[in-house]
């Protein structure tokens, strides 16, 4: 889902004038829904956390003030005038936690995309918060985040067999890594927490993409 061709903003040069860094070589591959609808998941939940602490949008993202400007010229250019005067974070960290994850989701990308460069930094972000990952990520059920993983991280979804929660695999693939377990039993089935990893990932879907249009942050 490789970004391609030369994409000229029709609202380029007044965005500039107000502090967007944009790379007009980037444009939105057609008829691509379902990243789309993503994107606006994860604004929302970044936005409504940014109005809450007051704090920059991208702290919330992981990503730099130039990477979510070009993600929101690309994917929601309807919000580029509302965040104008956003707060903003040129550059963000990541902790060693976040890069030994986002390391893990590079390894496992479908491509070099701008779209999945975005996403696997986002999730290492978002993998910190404390709801299960696909609230985290603003996205309606666990559902959506595995045709997430499908579709952007192929290799690594097909090793969670076993449907495990996905932060829970995400820490078992750094272990792998590493060389060693966290876990005491021999196996998942004969361990007390079994539940922990492995159980349902319910609850209430944070607030909808509807959210967005309502205002700065």
């Amino acid at each position: 889902m490789a970004l391609h061709g030369a994409n000229q903003f029709e609202t380029a040069e007044p965005l500039e004038a107000a502090g967007f860094f944009l790379d007009h070589s980037l444009q939105a591959p057609p008829k691509d829904r379902f990243t789309a609808h993503v994107f606006e998941c994860l604004l929302t939940i970044a936005r409504n956390e940014a109005r809450e602490t007051d704090a920059p949008l991208e702290l919330a993202l992981g990503l730099s003030a130039k990477d979510l400007d070009n993600l929101l010229a690309v994917w929601t250019p309807q919000l580029m005038e509302q965040l104008a005067k956003r707060p903003r974070a040129e550059n963000v960290e990541l902790d060693e936690e976040e890069i030994q994850l986002l390391d893990l989701f590079q390894r496992h990308r479908v491509d070099d995309s701008a779209e999945t460069r975005w996403i696997a930094t986002i999730m290492a972000r978002r993998c910190m918060s404390p709801n299960h990952l696909w609230q985290d990520l603003g996205l309606d059920s666990r559902q959506e985040l595995g045709r997430l993983m499908r579709e952007r991280f192929p290799d690594l979804a097909a090793r969670n067999k076993q449907n495990m929660k996905w932060k829970k695999f995400f820490y078992r693939c750094l272990c792998e890594l590493e060389g060693f377990t966290l876990c005491a039993a021999p196996t998942c089935q004969e361990c007390n927490d079994y539940s922990d990893c492995f159980g349902e990932e319910t609850g209430d879907a944070r607030p909808t993409p509807r959210s967005l249009n309502r205002g700065p942050v």
